[in-house]
Parts: C-alpha cells; sequence; structure tokens
C-alpha cells in the first residue's frame, strides 16, 4: 500500500531507425581576400514622423503616468504615516496606563 509503482520504460512501436553516423570532414581554408569596404545599408524601416497630434498624445500619455504612480507613492506613505501615528498613539496610553496603575498601589 505503501510502496511506490516505479514505472516501467514502455517499449518502441513502430519503425526505428538506427543513429546516423556522422562521419568528420577536412576543412580547407580558402584564398585569404580582403574583405570589401562595409557600406551602409538603406534603412528598411521607415522613420518616425512626429506629427503635433502625436506629440501631444505623448505627453499626455507620459502625464498620465507621472500622476498614477506618484498617487500611488504618495498613498503608501500615507498609509506608513498613519499607522506610525496610530502605533505611537496606542504606545502613549498603555504607557499612561501602566504608570497610572504604578502609582496607585
Amino acid at each position: 500500500m505503501f510502496r511506490p509503482k516505479i514505472p516501467t520504460m514502455p517499449t518502441p512501436t513502430g519503425h526505428v531507425t538506427p543513429p546516423a553516423v556522422v562521419e568528420p570532414t577536412t576543412v580547407v581554408p580558402a584564398a585569404q581576400t580582403p574583405p570589401p569596404a562595409p557600406m551602409s545599408p538603406a534603412s528598411s524601416r521607415p522613420t518616425v514622423q512626429l506629427t503635433p497630434g502625436t506629440v501631444l498624445a505623448l505627453v499626455g500619455g507620459g502625464t498620465a503616468v507621472v500622476l498614477v504612480v506618484g498617487a500611488v507613492l504618495v498613498s503608501m506613505l500615507l498609509a506608513v504615516a498613519i499607522t506610525g501615528a496610530s502605533v505611537a498613539v496606542c504606545a502613549v496610553v498603555l504607557r499612561s496606563l501602566l504608570a497610572s496603575e504604578t502609582k496607585r498601589r
């Protein structure tokens, strides 16, 4: 019941070809010719032309990203500040309770 069953390797079904033998070949060096002068090929990519509409869209998108990231960061900072203030208030209350308890004795 608690012994694992190890699966057996299945036998291949169908036509099995033996592995091909690769024979090494010799490398014959070619005659040394100077490489041709590099020519700059014509760019197949079209150039990007910024129209006033696309510039406005890019500026608007960038502004939106900056505002969203800023709002997220400010909210995280506010959450940390509120948590710190509440912990400080709890510490003051506990200190006051403990000090008043020792004075009563």
